[in-house]
Order: C-alpha cells, then sequence, then structure tokens
C-alpha cells in the first residue's frame, strides 16, 4: 500500500519551461484527498518557492537533502561548516573552477550567478576569507571535461559530490541526500519506506528510486535510472508523473 509520493522536481514534476500542468495539480490534490502524503524532493533551495506552490505539498526536501520539512517545519538539517567549506573552496578557486556555497538562500560565489541562472539575484561576490555561518550546499560549474579531476584530490572526507547531466557538481554534507531527508518527512507521518513511490530523472535521484517501495524514472531520465527503475513513465513534459499516478493510483 502506497502511503507517500515522492517526487523531484526539474524535468520531472516541473516541465522543461518549469511551469505545472492543471491536470498535475489536480492529480496532487486527488491524492492527498485520498490520505497520502505528497512531497517533493530537489536540489533547489530557496528557487522552488519561485516554481511551485508550497500548499500543493505534505512536505518537501530541499538542497538535495540539506534540509528537510513536514508541514512546513524544519525536521532534518545536514549543512557545512565555514571552517570546512572556506579552505575547500578557496583551493577550488585557485583552480579556477566557478564556485559557490549556498548559505540561507543567499549564493556566495566567485563569479556572476546571474548570468548563469537569471532568476537567481541572492548572491554575493567574494574571496571566502571573512565567510561564516553554515552552508547548505556548495557547487561548481564543470566547464571542461578535466576539472572534475581537480575537485576529487582535495574534497573533504565528510562530503560527496554529484555530477547532473547540466554539469553541476554538487558538494553535499555526507548525509545531505534526498533519500535521507525523505526518510525524515515519512517518520513524522509514520510511513515505512516500502510505502513510498519516489519519481526522478537525475542521478541525485537515483537512491530514492532504489530504496522506495516503487520507483518510477521518467520517459525523459537518464539512462541509469531506467535501468534500476521499477516502472518508467511518460516525460515532463507530457504529465508523466500525474499520468502515471492516475493510472495506477487513482483508478485503482
Amino acid at each position: 500500500m502506497i502511503k507517500m509520493v515522492v517526487t523531484d522536481l526539474d524535468d520531472t514534476l516541473l516541465r522543461t519551461d518549469k511551469s505545472v500542468s492543471q491536470y498535475t495539480v489536480d492529480i496532487i490534490n486527488r491524492v492527498r484527498e485520498r490520505g497520502i502524503k505528497f512531497i517533493f524532493a530537489t536540489a533547489r533551495g530557496a528557487s522552488a518557492r519561485l516554481m511551485i506552490p508550497y500548499e500543493l505539498f505534505d512536505g518537501y526536501v530541499l538542497l538535495n537533502g540539506a534540509k528537510a520539512y513536514a508541514n512546513n517545519r524544519l525536521i532534518y538539517e545536514r549543512t557545512i561548516s565555514a571552517d570546512l567549506f572556506r579552505p575547500f573552496l578557496r583551493e577550488l578557486a585557485k583552480r579556477n573552477l566557478k564556485v559557490a556555497a549556498e548559505i540561507e538562500g543567499v549564493h556566495y560565489a566567485n563569479f556572476n550567478v546571474n548570468e548563469k541562472w537569471s532568476y537567481i539575484h541572492n548572491f554575493v561576490i567574494t574571496d571566502y576569507l571573512n565567510i561564516s555561518g553554515c552552508a547548505d550546499k556548495l557547487y561548481a560549474i564543470i566547464e571542461e571535461p578535466n576539472q572534475l579531476d581537480l575537485i576529487t584530490p582535495v574534497l573533504p572526507k565528510e562530503l560527496y559530490l554529484n555530477l547532473t547531466r547540466d554539469n553541476l557538481a554538487m558538494i553535499m554534507h555526507r548525509e545531505a541526500t534526498k533519500f535521507n531527508g525523505v526518510l525524515a518527512v515519512a517518520k513524522e507521518f509514520n510511513i515505512a519506506k516500502s510505502e513510498i513511490i519516489a519519481f526522478g530523472d537525475d542521478i541525485n535521484d537515483k537512491e530514492m528510486l532504489e530504496k522506495a517501495g516503487l520507483g518510477v524514472a521518467m520517459g525523459n531520465s537518464i539512462a541509469e535510472l531506467k535501468m534500476i527503475a521499477d516502472y518508467i513513465c511518460d516525460t515532463n513534459n507530457n504529465d508523466g508523473v500525474a499520468k502515471w499516478l492516475g493510472a495506477f493510483l487513482i483508478s485503482r
């Protein structure tokens, strides 16, 4: 029995233009009317709120699992201390990488973030000498294949790296994973992992699809996800999540 649905946002629940159809909204509401919890898990931080209304969901996992919320209450947090990320990002900057630390929705970067993502305006150009606080996530833009080899030798053991298909190196606390955040939300609702169905499209969704009760890869997913998924649904631009839920969950 499925008691919770979790979905990635970009290229999964959201269309490529970052919109969500009324059909998808209606399906989400019908799922929740059945008493099934509906949450999202994304690598996005504050920008997620620009993409989709939070009132559609019972909970959400942000920043690849650095923070998780149930009923808008923070229940799980795994961040990176300034003492750890400052020397690391300074070293990557010396190696001519474009890097950033996201702290409470502000991107502290050595490049103009707005030129890369036009919707991000909260950024500060820095050399990381005087940055304090804890970072929710770090990232580096991989512009040349060999740049990844510049990161891994100096990656602190407390962190891990995922390379997305759009060549963004996401660097997180070891315990900050989407599925850890999902499990924290599920625990709040007394839901077992076997009672969760997960939808995703990229490498940072792999653990969710492998360890949830059911894993569904998008039709536009990377090949690695399609190989391990229990099901493959239609693409994000064809409302794949909503269509699958309508056919296999709501109609039964």
